[in-house]
Parts: structure tokens; C-alpha cells; sequence
């Protein structure tokens, strides 16, 4: 009996100690595993890291940072904050911030989902609805040309996003959303086997986008809508003028700031740029295709 009785209070007493374990009082809260299923993303430029977000009673808690985009990818999380969650959100975020702003997410917000059950599944619906959206693009090359001097006969060599008029500016070519802060839209010309050429950053459709580094020598900014003209400074690999007949034009969304030299993974509007030059218009088409989705699993 007396071994027995003995046997009963070691077990009790491994129990208590067991139950202990992840007490406050000893080695802090207990923690659990979130881990991250998501595709279609892209890396980032150095100076950047996306971050993950949990909400819990409305306010953000961060689940940590990355660089890789290979998934799955797991953190180690308080327990109680994760079960209590009703949001996931990621976030891009400079790296190594610290201070007040390290404590709350950028406006760069890129994938958002409401947890249902142990599973959020999330969406880039926090920076816009692209379902609806449409593209027009002309050849012309106006900063070719001194003002009043007419065309030079190399309309090949640049892209507009508009729609030519027979009298007056081009009009409008791109139905696009409204970004939120912290997101520009920009365009490219696609060149086969070298790579991607910006033909500038914008928010606004109907308004010079906010470079012209390949443009004319005329000191003609072109028309009131975003696009370029092919003729100086060409990077390496690139031959000027360019020919961009034949080749594909998108219009991407980037995070505001970035300093990747290359497309970022939210593409809405791809198209094939055709032979003919203004008043030709070419289409620009929606898809889907780059958006990143997945899940957050607790």
C-alpha cells in the first residue's frame, strides 16, 4: 500500500509539473505555430521584407518577418493571440524598422483573410478590385518631335496609354481602380529573351507618368497620358530605338516605395502590342493569373 501511495504522488507531482510548463510564472505564454501556404508571390528588393499580421481584438500583432517566397513557412506565435485572431495580413515593410513604426503594418498591405476556423484564406482584395478592369495603348513617338514640326515617321518606337484623338490630346486608356496609399501603377514593354523596360510610375490616367528617361530629344514631354518613347539611354542588353511592335505591354502594381528593377508580382493588364501605329489603338486584357493567393493556418 505504501508503494502504491507512493507511486500515485510521484505521478501527481510529475503532472503539476507538466502542467506548469508553459505557465507565465515559469517560462512565459504558451506559443503555437502559424504557417503560411502562399503562392504567386515575388521576391523583393533588399531593402524590403513582407511581414505577417495577425488581428486580435483589432489591433495588429506582428508573426514576423521573411524573404524567401517558398512555402510553406511556419512562426512560432503567442497561443492565445493566435486562437483569438479574426485576421491575417501581410504586409511589405522596410527592412529592419524599428520604433513606432515596426508596431503597426505599412500601407503596402498585399494579402488579407478572415480566419474561419483554424484557416484564412487570403486575397489581394486590399489593394483593389481588378475584375473589371481594361487597357488601350498607341505607337507614336512625340518627344521625338519639336513642337509644331509634325511626325518623324518612327511612331515604332514608343507607347502610349491612351486613346489617340483626331483633334486635340489622347484621352484616358486605362479602367483601372483607385490604388490605395502606399501602391502606383506602372507600365512596361516586355522585350523577348532580354527583359523588362518601365516606361514610368503613375496613379493618375490622364497625366504624364513620373519618368521619361528614354524619351526624345526634343524636350516634348508627349501627351497627358502615361507611356514612353524609346530613343536614349538604353540599358544594357537593350537596343535604342526600339522597335515595340510585336512585343507585350503590361501595366503593373507596385509597392510605393520599391526599389526592385523589375515587375512586381500583381500584373492586371497584359497585352500584345500590334504592328500598326497611331491612330491604331492596341488592347490591354485582364488577368488574374499573377495575383497571389493561399492560406494561413493555425
Amino acid at each position: 500500500m505504501i508503494k502504491k501511495m507512493f507511486i500515485v504522488a510521484v505521478l501527481a507531482i510529475g503532472l503539476f509539473a507538466s502542467s506548469c510548463s508553459n505557465d507565465d510564472d515559469n517560462n512565459g505564454p504558451s506559443t503555437a505555430s502559424l504557417t503560411l501556404d502562399l503562392n504567386g508571390l515575388d521576391p523583393l528588393g533588399d531593402d524590403f521584407v513582407y511581414e505577417g499580421w495577425i488581428i486580435v481584438d483589432g489591433a495588429p500583432v506582428s508573426t514576423g518577418t521573411f524573404s524567401s517566397v517558398t512555402f510553406p513557412q511556419s512562426f512560432t506565435v503567442d497561443a492565445t493571440q493566435l486562437e483569438n485572431a479574426t485576421t491575417f495580413v501581410l504586409s511589405i515593410e522596410p527592412a529592419g524598422e524599428t520604433g513606432t513604426a515596426a508596431a503597426t503594418p505599412a500601407d503596402t498591405k498585399i494579402l488579407v483573410g478572415d480566419f474561419s476556423g483554424d484557416r484564412a484564406p487570403v486575397n489581394t482584395a486590399v489593394v483593389g478590385d481588378f475584375s473589371a478592369s481594361w487597357g488601350t495603348s498607341f505607337l507614336r513617338t512625340p518627344t521625338d518631335e519639336a513642337p509644331g514640326s509634325g511626325n518623324n515617321g518612327n511612331d515604332e518606337n514608343g507607347i502610349w496609354f491612351g486613346t489617340p484623338q483626331a483633334a486635340g490630346p489622347p484621352t484616358a486608356g486605362l479602367g483601372l481602380p483607385v490604388l490605395p496609399a502606399g501602391w502606383k501603377y506602372e507600365g512596361w514593354v516586355v522585350v523577348d529573351g532580354v527583359g523588362p523596360l518601365t516606361t514610368g510610375t503613375f496613379t493618375g490616367f490622364t497625366e504624364v507618368d513620373d519618368s521619361n528617361d528614354f524619351s526624345g530629344t526634343e524636350n516634348n514631354a508627349g501627351p497627358p497620358v502615361p507611356g514612353e518613347d524609346f530613343f536614349n539611354n538604353a540599358p544594357a542588353g537593350f537596343t535604342f530605338p526600339l522597335d515595340v511592335r510585336g512585343l507585350t505591354a503590361v501595366i503593373s502594381v507596385e509597392p510605393d516605395p520599391d526599389n526592385s528593377p523589375a515587375p512586381f508580382t500583381l500584373k492586371p493588364l497584359v497585352g500584345m502590342i500590334g504592328q500598326d501605329t497611331a491612330p491604331a489603338t492596341h488592347d490591354l486584357t485582364y488577368s488574374s493569373a499573377s495575383f497571389p493567393t493561399g492560406w494561413a493556418i493555425r
